[in-house]
């Protein structure tokens, strides 16, 4: 092998890992799912490229090395056919100045459009998955409290990610990734606009592969380090194999088993991830709610105390239960002082002595 493809396969590997790296801390996808937040649909967009680098380049290497061999050659051949054109015109007496390297140029721009295009693709795709399954997300999974309607969504995602791995597209698709002289044949163009549109054309190609694979990991949350590096060996394996279409149906009967036990409610774990990152965002905005809620009727009601603890309620209800008993007993003993009053009063009129005597032994 030459300098320049190993060059190239160092690259992409080197990448690879690099994105693997950055792959491990990813960004709250939820964040920009409920809030829209243009920073972290930003972030979010930027890991997800990333990941798309790390699970992609592997499986893309054949089809960049191809396409270096067939730049360098063709540039060979305009090198060479322009350095006959200048021995027969100076053979026919006439001087030329161009020289035969500068129609010649090192194909590593190509090659850098080549990939660049396809990544855009993808980013795109990232952000497409994302704002349109926080709509769906946003009007079922965050208003509903029923758990049999998620496991149905979550469960027919998988049964039609698994239907697509037979369908005619994915076989067309499948057949252009894992043969590149197939695809260059039919798509091949010169120039760096070449270099962008061939670029561009491969990415929607692997798109029609591999989209299914990649709407589960945004939808169910899965998107970590275990499922990236699952769904990177099948997407490997489809595009490096000749017999690739044998390793997408396999998958896709696999698929669809786990969507109808998900859909009986037989496999709530695979789902787990999805709904504890909805419901703790759900639970951390209606925690908010329920403070501002308190805090206005703070500010509203200015004879509210401080004393929200459960000990100052207890105190205060005691307090209250006091004064209450208080004012129920003052009328009684009120009724009682009055009565002896009035009875040491008829006392001291019929005999005073007596009535004397008593109020001394009371004293």
């Amino acid at each position: 092998m030459d300098k320049v493809p190993k060059a190239i396969v160092i690259s992409l590997i080197a990448t690879s890992a690099l994105a693997w790296i950055a792959s491990i801390n990813q960004p709250d996808m939820m964040v920009a799912m409920t809030n829209y937040n243009t920073l972290s649909i930003s972030l979010f967009t930027a890991s997800w490229t990333a990941g798309m680098a790390a699970m992609m380049f592997p499986a893309i290497t054949p089809m960049v090395l191809l396409y270096n061999r067939l730049v360098t050659n063709k540039e060979n051949n305009r090198s060479s056919q322009s350095s006959v054109t200048i021995q027969e015109e100076e053979q026919n007496g006439k001087v030329r100045s161009s020289s035969s390297s500068s129609s010649s140029s090192f194909p590593s721009a190509r090659i850098i459009l080549f990939v660049g295009s396809y990544l855009f693709v993808w980013a795109l795709t990232g952000i497409t998955l994302l704002l349109g399954w926080s709509v769906v997300m946003n009007n079922t999974i965050m208003t509903t409290e029923s758990t049999s309607l998620v496991q149905y969504l979550y469960g027919s995602l998988l049964i039609l990610a698994g239907v697509y791995q037979f369908t005619p597209l994915k076989r067309i698709c499948i057949g252009y990734c894992e043969s590149p002289m197939s695809f260059f044949m039919r798509r091949w163009r010169d120039g760096t606009s070449g270099a962008v549109n061939m670029g561009l054309y491969h990415g929607m190609y692997c798109l029609g592969c591999c989209w299914a694979y990649f709407l589960l990991m945004v939808a169910l949350g899965w998107m970590n380090l275990l499922w990236m590096g699952l769904f990177a060996g099948i997407i490997f394996a489809e595009k490096m194999w000749s017999r690739g279409i044998w390793v997408a149906r396999a998958a896709g009967i696999q698929l669809v088993i786990i969507g109808v036990l998900v859909s009986a409610g037989m496999l709530p774990s695979l789902v787990s991830s999805a709904m504890s990152m909805t419901s703790s965002e759900d639970g951390t905005s209606d925690e908010m709610m329920t403070m501002e809620n308190s805090a206005n009727n703070n500010n509203n009601n200015p004879m509210t105390t401080d004393n929200s603890s459960p000990g100052s309620s207890m105190d205060m209800s005691d307090d209250s239960m006091a004064s209450e008993t208080a004012s129920d007993e003052s009328p009684r003993m009120a009724k009682d002082y009055n009565g002896q009053t009035m009875g040491s009063m008829d006392m001291n009129d019929n005999n005073p002595s007596e009535g004397q005597t008593q109020m001394m032994d009371m004293e």
